[in-house]
């Protein structure tokens, strides 16, 4: 391809304004360097072969050195040749595990990528994309490579567009986003998995050879027992502050799969995008099928800074307003489940405003006429205010919220359907089930096929008509409770494209509604921590991490999402679970967006007036948990009491949290914690917050002391069985 039909290539890619500021197109082998601020991914490139990866880590001083990496190894004989390929390919010399496989219109089942021409595009300051086009040599089949780069926070999304000009469709076997080749001494992954209630739980593993295999197959709420994130460590098992780590995550929200390969060189493959499973596509001759992307970020000094980096991308980059605000809320789930009327809930208006707090959020039960909501076996999909419990309509509610000085706030599961509805009577053939087969249910429902527009169109309409009529609503909670049994649609004619083409019409109606609303919050909830990826959160502020609310459960929950999420997409409320006093649990919601979901009116005089004025101390403090960089310092998994520090990017002020987790006898903070990331010839106060009722701090009233000395000898929280919980607040003394 010459450099005016790169040109042409670029402008179908890009968007019209983008500057082009390279443009590659090779005789001869030649090195293209992907670098960040810290990293760098180098390709070897050269006509007539796949392109390689030659070099992945710590970017280089001098990019023309790049060249000599390869010959420093003497790990054996790489018989294929594409080992280390860019994009591996299935069906000629290939010996691995593939990143893309095909069949072509006329049966052949073997792909031969080889590069043709490479351009970098300047989108930004920081934000650069680069493309590497591959073409078949024999058929009309192409791949291009997008590495986009952000380079302050050395983050990289990595996605693949095929496409062909053959006579007839091309079936696409395999369609990963993104193949990465790393060298090490010996790799280790740090995997999550749960379930309901059990979010986030972690494993770490050396790497063996053969192919470790994370997916998931449940097509809706995907990530219920397998999150779309990992951490590899190269060469011992990650650590906090020290030592070459890469995260990696599949911005996919429906079923992903991520290949980790240890090849027979001791070298490790990373293959990643969505899972083919049951999802073979058949493209069309000048149709273009575009991977989700596979972000990743690397860091040379362990867990910490990676998870700071990935935090400040996301804020800056992918989260809705995410150097902003948030609400703090009051929901009415277990204070009345489904049970509740107009005159109760114009109670829990008055008792947000007595809280408070900025907005009340009315939950699941609102809804349903011919099969009213008042269990979770019906009416769901019928999203009509039920008549009994609210005879004057949601709007009423809104301006009762105004005239107590709050907001309001719905719940909705606008992709789901009771079999008990009018909804699921009217249009079968919107639900997603098998003909011939009986249904299964979970959570006694079933999921609506958004693979076809007609139920797009309701989705966005559901949630349109809602702020149509009420246009003081303020936010929305956005659930999703099912998986997909069953997988069939009566829509699509090829039903192995159902899996792909659910999330694509859900991402339509996410894309319309944001086109609408483009600021309005909403929170992705999905049963608890079911639905947790970077591309649904192009379209939330904020997600549901777990239903289970116990507030010890929660330190752990929370320590673990946070390698991969800031704290301001944390959605944290005190509720009814656990057996820990009203502070503590408090005290680990701050650790996010607080919200309460307790009953007011069985709160103790001295219960509310704390809750009270803990939403104020909160208010003083939130920003610097929301906006600030993370510290994870004495981890739940190893000690008897967990602190995390959350601190301003100028090292003015931070917060300490520190809570006891164990119930052995004398369990305390019987060490100092050092904290991290002040000025070390600055002076900070160090003071407690949030203290219950008349409680006396045992942090003295006059604790000043250096950064250096905070960084160095660290301080004692002081927690004990008494104290199960401290705050701190540190602040540089002017």
């Amino acid at each position: 391809m010459n450099v005016r039909c790169l040109l042409n290539h670029a402008k179908l890619l890009l968007p019209p304004l983008l500057m082009i500021i390279s443009v590659t197109a090779h005789a001869q082998s030649t090195y293209i360097p992907i670098e960040s601020r810290n990293n760098a991914l180098v390709l070897q490139a050269e006509k007539g072969k796949a392109p390689r990866i030659i070099y992945f880590g710590r970017k280089l001083v001098n990019a023309a050195e790049y060249g000599k990496v390869a010959g420093l190894y003497r790990q054996g004989d790489d018989y294929s040749g594409v080992l280390n390929a860019a994009y591996t390919s299935s069906g000629t010399h290939n010996l691995v595990e593939p990143a893309v496989r095909v069949t072509h219109s006329d049966g052949n089942t073997s792909l031969d990528l080889q590069f043709v021409s490479s351009a970098t595009q300047k989108l930004d300051d920081q934000v650069t994309l680069t493309s590497v086009l591959l073409r078949d040599p024999v058929y009309a089949f192409e791949a291009t490579l997008f590495y986009k780069v952000y380079a302050s926070e050395d983050v990289v999304e990595q996605w693949t567009v095929l496409s062909h000009q053959e006579k007839k469709a091309v079936t696409l076997h395999k369609f990963a986003s993104a193949n990465l080749y790393l060298k090490g001494e010996g790799f280790w992954l740090k995997q999550f998995h749960g379930d309901w209630a059990k979010e986030m739980q972690p494993e770490e593993s050396q790497i063996t050879h053969g192919i470790k295999v994370l997916d998931t197959k449940l097509g809706t709420r995907s990530h219920l027992y397998q999150p779309p994130f990992f951490i590899v460590s190269l060469g011992g098992p990650a650590q906090e502050n020290e030592g070459k780590v890469l995260y990696g995550s599949v911005e996919w929200s429906g079923n992903f799969r991520v290949d980790l390969e240890l090849d027979p060189l001791n070298n490790l493959r990373v293959i990643a995008g969505m899972n083919d499973f049951a999802s073979e596509y058949s493209l069309k001759a000048g149709e273009r099928f575009t991977t989700p992307a596979f972000l990743y970020t690397f860091s040379g000094h362990g867990t910490g800074e990676a998870s700071r980096n990935l935090q400040r991308w996301a804020r800056k980059y992918r989260v809705i307003d995410g150097n902003g605000s948030r609400f703090t809320l009051l929901n009415n789930w277990e204070s009345t489940f489904f049970d509740f009327n107009e005159q109760k809930l114009a109670q829990l208006l008055k008792d947000t405003k007595q809280l408070g707090v900025d907005l009340f959020l009315l939950d699941d039960g609102w809804f349903g006429n011919q099969y009213p909501r008042n269990n979770d076996r019906a009416g769901l999909g019928d999203w009509q205010e039920n008549k009994q419990k609210l005879p004057n309509g949601i709007s009423s509610l809104v301006k009762e919220a105004e005239a107590n000085g709050v907001k309001f706030g719905i719940w909705l599961e606008p992709e789901m359907v009771n079999p008990k509805s009018d909804l699921y009577l009217k249009h079968p053939g919107w639900v997603i089930k098998q003909p011939g087969r009986a249904e299964h249910l979970y959570r006694n429902q079933l999921v609506l096929d958004l693979s076809h527009p007609q139920v797009q169109d309701f989705v966005f309409n559901t949630v349109d008509g809602m702020f149509t009529r009420n246009p003081g609503l303020a936010y929305i909670k956005w659930d999703c409770n099912a998986v997909i049994y069953n997988a069939y649609s009566a829509h699509l004619e090829k039903q192995s494209h159902l899996y792909i083409e659910y999330v694509r019409g859900l991402y339509k109606v996410l894309e319309r509604i944001r086109a609408k609303y483009p600021a309005v919050p909403m929170m992705l909830c999905s049963g608890g921590g079911g639905r947790v990826d970077y591309a649904a959160l192009k379209y939330f502020t904020e997600f549901w991490p777990s239903d289970n609310t116990d507030p010890l459960e929660r330190i752990f929950i929370q320590w673990e999402y946070s390698y991969f999420y800031p704290a301001i997409t944390s959605v944290n409320h005190v509720t009814d679970w656990g057996k820990q006093p009203l502070k503590f649990k408090i005290d680990v919601a701050m650790m996010g967006k607080l919200g309460f979901d307790v009953d007011v009116s069985k709160l103790s005089p001295a219960d509310l007036a704390f809750a009270r004025q803990a939403v104020q101390t909160y208010s003083t403090i939130k920003d610097i948990v929301w906006h600030g960089d993370q510290y994870r310092l004495t981890s739940p998994w190893k000690s008897d009491f967990a602190s995390v520090m959350y601190g301003t990017a100028d090292k003015s002020s931070a917060v300490l949290f520190a809570y006891l987790v164990s119930n052995r006898y004398g369990a305390a903070s019987k060490e100092p914690v050092v904290l991290k990331g002040l000025d070390a010839a600055k002076k900070y106060r160090v003071q407690e917050i949030n203290l219950y009722g008349t409680t006396r701090s045992a942090i003295g009233p006059d604790a000043v002391y250096s950064g250096d000395f905070l960084m160095s000898a660290g301080i004692n929280p002081v927690v004990n069985a008494g104290r199960g919980s401290v705050v701190l607040k540190i602040e540089e003394v002017r």
